[in-house]
């Protein structure tokens, strides 16, 4: 339920930091209490997002949540595949599941994040 070597957030985001680069989503817990997704919203490429703030929302059968970003940054790819299947996000949250690429502005601010160890901790 939760993937080593990624950084978590305590609203149920999670980010993998390649170089100056990361991919964000959704936890597979977050997704799981979530229920069936059936709708994502992202932002467009070259949107800015900044850490903590909302940068979309997935919508479920239950409820509406927005998605906050653990990392500031400049959008460079979104998962377009979302769009037609956002169930990806329920079968595989931390693979297909994904939902934006972004230029780290500031990799310091991994530091906020949590570590597997911690975010496990935290929903147990």
């Amino acid at each position: 339920m939760v993937k080593k070597g990624l950084y978590y957030t305590e609203s149920h985001e999670w980010v993998k930091i390649e170089g100056d680069e990361a991919y964000i989503g959704i936890t597979e817990y977050a997704a799981e209490e979530l229920g069936e997704i059936v709708y994502v919203e992202l932002p467009d490429e070259s949107d800015e997002v900044t850490a903590g703030e909302s940068f979309g929302s997935v919508e479920a059968v239950k409820a509406v949540e927005e998605i906050k970003s653990p990392l500031s940054g400049v959008v460079i790819e979104i998962n377009e595949d979302l769009e037609e299947t956002p169930d990806l996000v329920n079968k595989d949250a931390f693979g297909e599941g994904w939902m934006i690429k972004i230029k780290i502005s500031d990799i310091s601010e991994k530091d906020d994040l949590l570590s597997a160890e911690e975010y496990s901790a935290m929903i147990d």
